[in-house]
């Protein structure tokens, strides 16, 4: 399906994907969005104005162009600037419903995969990173279900996401902390990370453990498995949790290649890699609170191969939807445009999958 099309030529059949106009209008009111009536007659307008503007990558004088020529409202390049700037948390709102909605329809109980990964995106003109968009992804149904905007300085982190009992969290080593960690167990839920080198691993009863002699050991291209206890609390007394750690050898050019790219990163940094990191960067090291019994070792390492998917999403949402192009420096246009980027993403999914799945007319109809 072509969102833009829609966009420009469907708005009824995409609104139907949407709340409905007497919801959109109380909630952007609600929400700041819409204070007075004026060029732009509805919150449905307003909507349509900001996924035009941040989809489909148009200027804020293009994008008046654009709903003048299409008789949607007449207004100037600033009098759409005010209006988006107030519109930001609104959307973001929109955004959150939709998740919401999916998440309501999944099957209860049902234990999930979830990818949980971030990408960063610059402002115009910007040499650094300016926002940081955190993406959780749901594997079973293949959708994104959580999506949150930050700064760049708020980190990745598991805290941010709600996770339900059962689930199955794959994560890079980023997430590997003890604060996120724990999160994750208090939800009843479990974990599949790859190891930060920086995370403290114990024995079983408070043992020693050697990493380094303990992956020495690893035959090739047979994955290991070693129980292993790590503290989660910041309480001293509280006991240690018992985990996995399961470690791959990896193949000679793969091991080469990560370690060069250690060696190029501390070049740049001008910083110098430790022996013990050059050595274990020939390993895969995931890091699980799952039970040998319910997942081998080659089924963990299986599982975390998964987590390649959510990297694909980010791919799609930049190379798609050019996620990673701002066209505002401004922060509050800038939100909006994200917003409307993000919200465009899962319009764009249900729109695809209501087109293969849905009766001939290929949406729902209101009662």
């Amino acid at each position: 399906m072509d969102l833009q099309e829609s966009l420009e030529h469907e708005w009824p059949y995409l609104l139907s994907f949407l709340p409905t106009e007497k919801q959109l209008e109380q909630t952007a009111k609600s929400w700041g969005a819409i204070q007075r009536v004026r060029a732009v007659d509805k919150a449905s307008t307003l909507l349509r104005l900001a996924l035009v503007y941040g989809f489909c990558g148009y200027s804020l004088r293009q994008t008046a162009a654009w709903a003048e020529a299409a008789e949607v409202a007449s207004l100037s390049d600033v009098a759409l600037l005010k209006r988006f700037r107030k519109a930001s948390e609104w959307l973001g709102y929109l955004l959150g419903n939709k998740l919401a909605e999916r998440s309501a329809m999944q099957v209860p109980h049902q234990a999930r995969l979830r990818l949980i990964d971030a990408t960063t995106i610059g402002a115009p003109g910007s040499t650094g990173t300016d926002w940081r968009v955190h993406l959780g992804f749901d594997l079973g149904a293949w959708a994104i279900s959580d999506i949150q905007l930050t700064r760049a300085d708020e980190g990745e982190s598991l805290g941010r996401y709600a996770f339900e009992s059962g689930d199955l969290v794959v994560a890079d080593r980023g997430y590997s902390n003890r604060s996120g960690l724990r999160h994750v167990l208090e939800a009843n839920a479990h974990f599949l990370v790859r190891l930060n080198s920086t995370t403290p691993l114990q024995g079983p009863r408070d043992t020693d453990f050697d990493l380094l002699s303990a992956v020495r050991s690893l035959p090739e291209a047979q994955a290991g498995s070693f129980d292993v206890e790590i503290q989660l609390s910041t309480l001293k007394k509280a006991p240690p949790v018992p985990v996995r750690l399961v470690a791959l050898r990896k193949s000679e050019a793969a091991a080469q290649e990560a370690r060069k790219k250690l060696l190029r990163k501390a070049s740049r940094n001008g910083t110098r890699v430790q022996p013990k990191t050059l050595e274990l960067a020939g390993y895969i090291l995931v890091l699980t609170s799952t039970r040998s019994d319910k997942l081998s070792p080659e089924e963990v390492l299986e599982t975390y191969r998964f987590r390649w998917q959510i990297e694909l999403v980010f791919k799609r949402l930049k190379g798609l939807l050019h996620l990673d192009h701002l066209p505002a420096k401004d922060p509050e246009l800038a939100r909006t445009a994200l917003f409307s980027k993000l919200l465009a993403a899962v319009l764009l999914e249900e729109l695809t999958h209501a087109y293969l799945s849905i009766s001939p007319w290929g949406y729902c109809l209101r009662g």
